[in-house]
């Protein structure tokens, strides 16, 4: 049995947090859309309808995402640590560790996607289903990024809402103006406010998405890893 699948069990040993992980996503669909919609008008955004709909299930595999990839790293920090110098090595560590992660993540965004599939009829599902996983790896990486970084889980928690908090209402649809430097989610979230109103997103948004993405799960590898060392 690889280290990756062990640390995914880890994570699932309790039952409950399997149902989080499929039952959160699943209700913010149902219930956060209308909510959305009215805060984008109070901001003088113009989200509504199935683009509300849409970018809901982006938000919730983000917030469960995000909460996955932070408590994740806290609560196996000294595991890691003992498992880093018994000889497998931080980056090895790194590696099954975001691995299973990942895994969870993709949990949670199938759960979102299947909300967002049975409340409205997405025009374009691929692309809806690729920019709620790219909501999820995004924010499963801002997770590990602060776990590395923040050794309280109360104040890392606070962190992760706060940027998700912060990204949510600054993001597309939901001012008037354009999405600030800090809406680092804005490209998943144009794609998904897309393919919930019908139309394609230009070869420029996927690229970007694909960078931005993998270049957040880089960069929560090499915190991790530097992480690691620091503390061992």
């Amino acid at each position: 049995m690889t280290r990756t699948v062990v640390f995914a069990r880890e994570q699932l040993r309790a039952p409950f947090t399997l149902a989080l992980l499929v039952a959160v996503p699943a209700l913010f669909v149902i219930s956060a859309a209308g909510v959305l919609s009215d805060f984008a008008g109070a901001l003088g955004g113009s989200l509504a309808g199935d683009a509300a709909v849409a970018l809901s299930a982006g938000w919730a595999a983000a917030f469960i995402s995000g909460a996955l990839g932070l408590f994740q790293i806290a609560s196996s920090r000294g595991a890691d640590r003992r498992l880093a110098l018994a000889g497998l090595g931080p980056a090895r560590v790194a590696i099954s560790r975001i691995t299973a992660s990942v895994g969870l993540a993709i949990i949670a965004a199938a759960a979102a996607f299947t909300a967002l599939v049975v409340r409205v009829d997405v025009a374009h599902p691929l692309h809806a289903a690729v920019a709620v996983l790219a909501f999820a790896l995004l924010y499963l990486a801002i997770g590990v990024l602060v776990g590395s970084l923040v050794t309280a889980p109360l104040e890392g928690s606070l962190l992760v809402v706060f940027t998700f908090l912060l990204d949510t209402f600054s993001g597309p649809g939901m001012t008037g103006g354009a999405p600030p430097p800090w809406a680092v989610s804005q490209k998943a979230a144009d794609i998904l406010i897309a393919a919930g109103m019908g139309t394609g997103s230009p070869t420029g948004d996927w690229v970007s998405i694909a960078l931005v993405t993998c270049g957040a799960l880089a960069a929560a590898f090499l915190v991790f890893v530097a992480a690691a060392r620091s503390r061992a």
